[in-house]
């Protein structure tokens, strides 16, 4: 288990004294690796004049201590105009994040919105020419403020906090190696999952109240890292499937997923199951095998997790087509009240099938999954907002 991130929640204004202080007081403070300090602003339509040039904007902000900054999203309240504006931002470096609603937290579904974030993934496409523009992007639907993972991660305006954003895919694989039961395994990993998270509360509470910060919780998410030993996917199979992807699999990501619900600890943001198809390697083989596509993600995203999350798609897919898998992720987010991102990835020059190698050690090789039919059209493809009521059964 790693700290994928301290995130701390904060305007603009704050200090970086302040900043500088608080990264500084991380050195060394928690039982396990702390991987990067991150700093997650408002909403940037919300304050953001560009005035600043992003790489001073950057610069700024790592001269206080953070590795990356999140601007925050542009919100479905927002003018899409401001969407034109992400790819100079995402194109200044590799450490901006960004955001953008395709579904708020209202019940709210904006098909014309789907449309435009679809636009802009095609455009941050191109940024780079290995398709890396998308990296630093990513669509919510459902999303409040104040989870600590990015690019998902922004601030809702009031008084600074922190979060942790904790990969811990290993912790579900060492609980089921070796159960004798599912019983068992739940325990095991519930029981892991509370040892480290008491021992990480303790250290960010001592934290904020030294530096005058509150503590907001930890993203309990079982992140993964592409190793099989960090693989959450390799966890899931560990249970008993013969491969991610088959039958049974909505079962083993369920499993996983409640045992982190009956666990005891202050959460945040999605503490649920992480499957990023390029940063796990288990899941990139799977894929690559054509064993698991967008449709078994889905699935699993109803029981789990996080979404849809570093998905290698083909370069030319239409906007369309993008916008449909967008409001799929939507629908599920509304109905089921919870929250969904989509952090898709059109290579340039490749279609579906296609290998697919990043000389990037937080990547996995797989393949360019394939997209059925070619996307939202007729009712489905006008620029028009819908309400979508959560499922809560009879009443």
């Amino acid at each position: 288990m790693e700290i994928r991130s301290v995130t701390l929640f904060c305007s603009p204004e704050l200090t970086p004294a302040r900043v500088q202080a608080f990264f500084q007081a991380t050195t060394g403070r928690f039982h396990c690796p702390v991987q990067t300090r991150r700093v997650a602003l408002p909403s940037f339509p919300d304050w953001w004049t560009g005035s600043e040039e992003p790489a001073r904007l950057v610069q700024r902000w790592r001269e206080a201590g953070a590795d990356y900054v999140s601007l925050g999203p542009v919100l479905l309240r927002h003018d899409a105009g401001w969407l034109g504006r992400l790819p100079d931002l995402l194109g200044a470096g590799d450490a901006l994040f960004a955001s953008a609603e395709v579904a708020d937290c209202a019940g709210n579904v904006d098909i014309g919105r789907a449309l435009a974030i679809a636009r802009l993934i095609r455009a941050a496409s191109t940024l780079q020419d290995n398709g890396f523009g998308n990296l630093y992007f990513t669509a919510l639907a459902n999303c409040p403020p104040g989870s600590p993972f990015f690019p998902v991660a922004y601030h809702d305006g009031g008084p600074p906090t922190f979060a942790l954003a904790i990969e811990g895919a290993d912790l579900a694989l060492q609980a089921i190696t070796g159960a004798s039961s599912l019983a068992e395994a739940r325990q095991r990993l519930v029981g892991t999952i509370e040892d480290a998270a008491r021992g990480l509360v303790a250290a960010a509470k001592a934290l904020a109240e030294e530096q005058g910060i509150a503590f907001s919780g930890l993203d309990f998410s079982l992140a993964p890292y592409p190793e099989e030993a960090r693989s959450l996917a390799g966890a899931m199979e560990a249970l008993g499937l013969p491969w991610i992807g088959a039958s049974g699999s909505l079962l083993a990501a369920a499993f996983i997923a409640e045992a982190i619900g009956r666990a005891d600890f202050p959460r945040c943001g999605f503490s649920g199951l992480m499957l990023p198809v390029l940063e796990d390697s288990v899941l990139a083989a799977r894929a690559a095998e054509g064993r698991v596509g967008l449709g078994d993600l889905l699935s699993y995203a109803a029981v789990c997790g996080v979404g849809l999350d570093t998905v290698p798609l083909a370069g030319d897919i239409s906007e369309e087509a993008l916008a449909a898998i967008l409001l799929d992720v939507a629908a599920l987010a509304q109905r089921l009240d919870k929250p969904l991102t989509a952090r898709l990835m059109p290579l340039p020059g490749l279609k579906a099938g296609d290998p697919v190698h990043f000389d990037f050690p937080y990547f996995a090789d797989s393949r360019v999954l394939p997209v059925a039919g070619p996307g939202v059209r007729g009712l489905l493809g006008r620029d028009e907002s819908i309400a979508l009521t959560a499922y809560h059964g009879a009443e």
